[in-house]
């Protein structure tokens, strides 16, 4: 129970920090930040792998929940990308179109 508690107190906190952190970023960097996180997107899809291929006591919920961060952290990972790429075109000269 202990536990349960620990984890809920560092996921709070983590929203916290994570809103804090967020709010305090002008609007002209957001795209960027958005751009470095696809990385941890990656990483995160990497950890939703290992989580949903684990084979344990608990090994259907454990892959029920990695196979929902995967979905999650590839929509994160194709959004960023998106977000990017249009980022990028704004920067693009008028006369530099494919």
């Amino acid at each position: 129970m202990s536990t349960l508690i620990f984890s809920l107190f560092i996921f709070v906190l983590a929203c916290f920090i994570g809103f804090e952190l967020i709010s305090k970023v002008p609007p002209t960097l957001h795209t960027p930040l958005m751009s470095g996180a696809n990385a941890i997107s990656g990483i995160t899809i990497v950890g939703a792998l290992i989580v949903a291929g684990h084979s344990g006591v608990d090994s259907q919920l454990s892959q029920i929940i990695g196979f929902v961060a995967i979905i999650f952290a590839s929509i994160n990972v194709v959004g960023g990308f998106m977000v990017t790429d249009r980022m990028l075109e704004m920067f693009k000269k008028k006369g530099d179109e494919k």
